[in-house]
């Protein structure tokens, strides 16, 4: 019963004890319902950093007490619309913004959680405050014959690809000495550009049997776990992806930033949690694959991997030009995985059938596309962060100005972004 007390006591401070109830107040109450609601799913508090004594300290029930979480999320959304009744500042709104957007996810996911049953474009809108295109076949077919064309030997096009690809599979005795090579330059390169703590540093393990190929879990004060999923072969190009995606300037950045500005520079307590299943991932996501070009832009990407990773990893420099266009074409390709995760999550297609589909579209070998319905089983709707959520937040930069032939301007607003996030539908299009 003392979770139950203290909840109807919180609520309590709204209504009656307090009746100017303030930002802070709602934003303190959010994070000790994120935290509740994530002793219910190992996946829900991807980080906490805040204050140790807001931590649950009772058991969990039995089951997720799901009414009782969706009544506090209303109640906190009713103090927001309150809240945002009166005369605040440009920051205090965006501000109030954020939060609800954070609210009406987690009130989402607690129903989601509880047996509640939402489309994949529903699923997407509540939880990650974007809509998600939609493509068919001949989109994707349309695309392979590009891919065809420039494929070299005889087969299938996955045949074909996957047959190219195998020359350029980083040796496992040669991966930690690759990507440590390729995130030290994606440091040196954000580390020119932004102010980062001192002590600002990361652990790098490698690990089997996951359903992602990498991992940053940030612990606060500035420092990160960053895992490497070795389960199937990292090609040459996923190491500068993955250095700036999960380090410089991706998500080890953005999680510092957001934490050194807001939650330690500001007060903004909010902040000290990040739920996974929310707004705010769209724009790490999307970020995070962004910087991968604000670090590496255009030619210098090719040039930096010619002279530096390719010959670490022994392989040819003079295959990298042509690795790279038929890599551009497989790119495109990226939003046949959210089609697979929309007709999977919808009922449309079975697993077998999500796997064909992937296989045929990503061009995946069979166990790494069965993979890649294991992620869609535990990340669901997510997937959408990654490819829609770097093609808003160009969109964005392209709209603010920071375009490739302004870096300056490109890497002075993409810290904007890092460092006090907007909602989704707030990016300029």
């Amino acid at each position: 019963m003392k979770k139950i007390t203290l909840l109807l006591l919180t609520t309590c401070l709204f209504w009656t004890c307090s009746p100017l109830p303030t930002i802070d107040e709602v934003a303190e109450e959010y994070v000790k319902l994120c935290l509740e609601v994530g002793m219910y799913d190992d996946d829900f508090v991807d980080a906490y950093f805040g204050p140790e004594e807001w931590k649950p300290d009772f058991e969990k029930e039995a089951e997720i007490p799901a009414a009782r979480f969706i009544s506090h999320v209303d109640d906190l959304l009713g103090v927001c619309s309150d809240i945002n009744d009166r005369q605040l500042t440009e920051e205090d709104a965006m501000r109030l913004l954020g939060l609800r957007k954070q609210l009406i996810a987690v009130k989402t996911k607690v129903e989601m959680m509880n047996g509640k049953k939402y489309s994949f474009d529903e699923e997407a809108k509540l939880l990650y405050d974007a809509e998600p295109p939609k493509y068919d076949a001949a989109h994707f077919d349309n695309l392979l014959s590009k891919l065809d064309s420039e494929l070299p030997g005889e087969g299938t096009i996955k045949e074909r690809f996957l047959d190219y690809q195998k020359d350029f599979a980083i040796p496992t005795d040669k991966l930690d000495t690759v990507f440590t090579v390729a995130i030290d330059e994606a440091r040196k390169r954000t580390t020119a550009r932004y102010d980062l703590p001192e002590n600002e540093s990361f652990v790098v393990e490698y690990v089997t049997d996951k359903s992602w190929s990498g991992y940053n879990y940030y612990k606060g004060n500035a420092v990160s776990l960053i895992q490497l999923n070795t389960d199937f072969p990292m090609y040459i190009d996923r190491a500068i992806d993955l250095a700036c995606h999960e380090g410089y300037p991706g998500h080890h950045v953005f999680m510092t930033l957001m934490d050194q500005n807001l939650y330690q520079g500001k007060g903004w307590v909010e902040y000290s949690v990040y739920p996974l299943f929310c707004p705010n991932s769209l724009i790490a996501e999307g970020t995070a694959n962004y910087g991968i070009d604000v670090a590496f832009p255009g030619e210098e990407r090719v040039k930096y991997e010619k002279e530096v990773l390719f010959p670490l990893a022994g392989i040819d420099p003079e295959k990298a030009d042509q690795y790279y266009r038929i890599e551009a074409l497989r790119s495109a390709l990226n939003y046949a995985g959210n089609e697979a995760a929309r007709q999977y999550l919808n009922g449309d297609f079975t697993r077998e059938q999500a796997a064909a589909w992937i296989e045929k579209y990503l061009l995946y070998a069979p166990d790494r596309a069965l993979q890649r319905t294991r992620f869609i089983d535990q990340y669901r709707s997510y997937v959408i962060n990654y490819n829609l959520g770097k093609d808003m937040v160009a969109r964005h930069m392209t709209v603010l100005g920071g375009t490739p032939d302004q870096p300056d301007k490109r890497w002075e607003f993409f810290k904007g972004l890092l460092s006090n996030p907007p909602t989704p539908s707030s990016l300029k299009e």
